[in-house]
């Protein structure tokens, strides 16, 4: 009991607004103690124009009260020091050394709790508490504890930069454009900052795909090891069964084929563990990437925001990683059909044969795809004519312009009866059969084209033979307001530039078909890796007249 009454003690002689004991202590109208200065400053920050109150009970006063010493509670106070007692917070609310301060706060200050973008001051808790109970100070701007309020002031008309010079890329206050910065693009800060704010978005999610490719290179990669050294063991295993039949006639080149297995394996396994880790690296630099455009997403200063976000928006070089590719590719078995081939024949291999081995192991095939090229100059040198085939025109499509051009009609073309013309949607393929590197591009008009490829072995008539809604094509739906990628009758939304132009790249034993927007730049619209099982023929779906152009 004894020591609940010294703490009310404490809380008695203790100022409300610095949280300390009181100094010069001084009692107002309603009764209500603070310390001389820090009444003073209280109703000195609230202008001429605000009626002074109590911080407590917010009882007014008019006139401004004259503020008198009060002797008996100075008396009091000086005692209770003696005694060794304190009526301060706990340490931990102290501002340090990495804290900011509570600007109105006398003496030891508070930590700052909120920091004012208008009054450009920070508040302790009790000291914020006109922010949210007065009416003038309501509309401030409120935000995280900032010890860089002052780079808000312009340096040369004292005023808060509230707003941006697009032409200087700075942050400038509202006197500037009547001066340095008059017919300068200006807006207001808040305003650049949510143009900007969308790019850090964009950015962030340029981030989020990329950490997502990466990932699954690396699962691809593991993949790559695993048969590797699966392969590679089991053509050691049989090679070991098969050269201990010859004898110590073959022991030589039992070594010898080992040997090689050994080395061409350690090889493609060091590559692919060197691109590996070069992806994981660059995996976690994008997460911490990642995280600190977060962090910056949400500054709610806009001029910090403004002041940071240059030299965080960069991004470094993305690793390529178009060498990648799930693909039917030749490990080590081919080895096992050499060394039969080797038991078999004995005294070829020991003569000419034994090259075939050899060079059987040195040619396994890893990771050894082309990379797809970065310029249209370099997709250039893989360009095609592709015309289209009538035999596989819709009755209601035109073909002109050496077949290379298709234009729905209002009437039906005088076409033959063929098998592979399609019956229930307007589409064609073409008459060329499509493997290896291709690349060509379409134009379309108006209301859109469906640009595709296809096995020859599609349906022609009915639902299933639309290009996308089978297992047995790929297409990419373009209109003026948007792009959209169908397989076996999944959609998937792509984003990029809007263009009247495609351009296609296949690389068939790799598995890549690629899809591109093309204006005075190439930008990738969407790429699918898998396995060709047949030869692929080019396909369009015409809205209105689209055509394979001609590249140079």
């Amino acid at each position: 009991m004894a020591q609940k009454g010294v703490q009310l003690d404490r809380e008695t002689i203790s100022c409300s607004i610095c949280l300390d004991l009181l100094k010069d202590p001084v009692a107002i109208p309603c009764g209500h103690s603070y310390c001389m200065n820090c009444i003073k400053t209280h109703w000195d920050l609230g202008g001429v124009r605000q009626i002074p109150s109590c911080p407590q009970c917010r009882q007014t006063f008019t006139p401004r009260p004259v503020l008198l010493k009060n002797t008996m509670l100075a008396v009091l106070v000086e005692e209770l020091k003696k005694t060794g007692l304190q009526a301060a917070p706990a340490d931990h609310c102290y501002a340090g050394p990495e804290d900011v301060a509570c600007d109105v706060c006398t003496g030891r200050k508070l930590k700052a709790l909120k920091s004012c973008l208008v009054c450009l001051a920070s508040y302790c808790e009790k000291h914020l508490q006109p922010h949210y109970d007065a009416a003038p100070f309501k509309k401030h701007k409120l935000v995280e504890p900032s010890k860089k309020l002052q780079e808000n002031i312009c340096s040369r008309h004292d005023e808060v930069m509230k707003m941006f010079c697009r032409t200087d890329r700075q942050s400038i206050c509202y006197l500037c454009p009547e001066d340095e910065h008059k017919g300068h693009d200006t807006v207001s800060a808040a305003a650049e900052r949510t143009e900007r704010q969308r790019e850090l978005e964009v950015s962030r999610q340029n981030i989020q795909q990329r950490i997502q490719d990466r990932e699954k290179d690396v699962k691809v990669l593991q993949q790559q090891l695993e048969a590797i050294n699966g392969s590679a063991d089991k053509a050691v295993e049989d090679s070991e069964k098969i050269f201990t039949e010859l004898i110590r006639l073959m022991e030589k080149r039992r070594s010898d084929v080992k040997r090689q297995l050994r080395s061409q394996q350690d090889t493609e396994v060091s590559r692919v563990k060197e691109l590996q880790e070069k992806l994981e690296q660059e995996i976690t630099e994008l997460k911490r990437k990642d995280a600190e455009l977060k962090q910056l997403s949400h500054t709610e200063d806009h001029t910090q925001f403004l002041h940071n976000y240059p030299s965080l928006s960069a991004l470094s070089e993305s690793t390529d990683s178009s060498s990648i590719n799930i693909r039917p590719l030749r490990y080590f078995e081919d080895v096992t059909a050499a060394v039969s081939e080797v038991r078999d024949k004995l005294q070829d291999v020991l003569t000419e044969t034994w090259t075939n081995v050899s060079l059987t192991v040195t040619e396994v095939e890893v990771l050894l795809s082309e990379p797809e090229p970065k310029t249209r100059a370099g997709f250039l040198k893989y360009s095609c004519e592709i015309t289209l085939d009538p035999n596989t025109a819709n009755t209601w499509l035109l073909l002109s312009e050496g077949n290379r051009k298709v234009t729905p009609m209002s009437q039906q073309q005088s076409y033959s009866s063929h098998p592979d013309r399609f019956t229930d949607w307007f589409q064609v393929l073409s008459r060329e059969s499509l493997t290896g590197r291709c690349y060509w591009e379409v134009e379309w008009r108006k209301g859109g084209v469906r640009v595709a490829v296809a096995y020859k072995n599609i349906s022609r008539a009915g639902r299933e033979c639309l290009f996308g809604f089978n297992d047995k094509s790929w297409a990419l739906h373009c209109d003026t307001n948007s792009y959209k990628f169908w397989y076996n009758k999944v959609k998937t939304p792509v984003s990029g530039p809007r263009s009247s132009r495609v351009g296609v790249y296949l690389d068939h034993s790799a598995g890549i078909l690629s899809f591109y927007s093309i204006s005075k730049t190439m930008t990738l619209l969407h790429r699918v890796q898998t396995t060709f099982t047949q030869p692929l023929y080019a396909g369009l779906r015409p809205f209105s007249s689209a055509e394979f152009c001609k590249v140079k």
